[in-house]
């Protein structure tokens, strides 16, 4: 009984790793048309868009542990994916594709209540995943903005569910910061293939360089801050706000930014934008003041 249990939890603890639940941060985008809209604390449109979020985090996973399965070979070679639970070989095959289908399934299944446009946008993501870990992931340049489009996907369900009207510039600076923080993570495998710590990592990185990436993080950096900044500044935006205080805000955005600039090209460990989230105070603290400082000038 006792080896039952033990291996039970085992393997619960391995799927739970494999769904990689630190990336569900990745999902509070579905929450930005609601947050910029003005309703963030609409009661009932604040639980579908709740809903909307867990419905994302169940396909995030789904895709992970799809990804996995077709990178296993790869993974194998790379100095820490080779210790996730499918490449390590502490989950089985059989075991990732059930779940990958009960995610799924039930992850459409709560679809079906937010209405039709919600199922075909989920369904589009799903799709393009799968065709993202199968073939465009070995594209250069497509890869990234494949990962860009998803997020955009986030903005238009949570939009959708909240019934409220996207922002060109929230749909711009979403899809220039996807970009950013995508690119910058290709810096860091190409400096893992280059200092020969890692001997395969993804097809795609032959269509890159140092250079090229370095040349691509910042030019995406400087965009980034002119989209904000000019969203603050926009005449539809202090109209809709009712203030003109909102351009303060962007000199979080600014500090944030060059914060990620310095971990990625002096500090050199953007391999995965969720863990420098979640382990760097400078950024922490930055988006809290950023979040209270918006907060306030637009409920306030």
């Amino acid at each position: 009984m006792d080896n039952k249990w033990t291996s039970t939890k085992k393997k619960v603890r391995q799927t739970l790793s494999a769904m990689r639940p630190h990336h569900y941060v990745k999902n509070v985008f579905v929450f930005l048309p609601l947050f910029f809209g003005l309703h963030f604390f609409n009661l009932h449109r604040l639980v579908a868009v709740s809903v909307a979020f867990v419905i994302f985090c169940w396909v995030a996973s789904a895709v992970y542990i799809f990804n996995d399965l077709i990178d296993i070979r790869a993974d194998q070679q790379h100095p820490t994916k080779r210790y996730r639970p499918i490449a390590s070989g502490a989950m089985s095959k059989r075991w990732a594709y059930g779940v990958i289908a009960s995610l799924l399934g039930a992850a459409l299944i709560l679809t079906a209540c937010l209405g039709q446009t919600a199922v075909l946008l989920v369904l589009g993501y799903i799709g393009l995943n799968m065709v993202y870990s199968l073939r465009l992931k070995q594209v250069a340049i497509v890869d990234v903005f494949v990962i860009a489009l998803g997020f955009f996907i986030r903005l238009q369900l949570g939009a959708v569910v909240a019934k409220t009207p996207l922002s060109m510039w929230i749909i711009l600076m979403t899809f220039l910061l996807a970009l950013f923080l995508g690119f910058a993570k290709r810096r860091d495998d190409i400096l893992l293939l280059e200092t020969g710590v890692s001997s395969e990592i993804r097809g795609s990185m032959g269509g890159y360089t140092l250079p090229f990436l370095d040349s691509t993080i910042s030019i995406l950096a400087s965009g980034i801050i002119v989209a904000y900044l000019m969203y603050t500044v926009s005449d539809h935006t202090i109209a809709f706000v009712g203030s003109a205080n909102l351009f303060y805000t962007t000199i979080f955005v600014l500090f944030g930014i060059l914060r990620y600039l310095q971990i990625t090209m002096v500090l050199r460990r953007s391999g995965s934008p969720t863990k420098i989230l979640w382990n760097d105070g400078v950024l922490q603290v930055t988006l809290v003041a950023w979040t209270v400082g918006v907060t306030w000038v637009l409920y306030l």
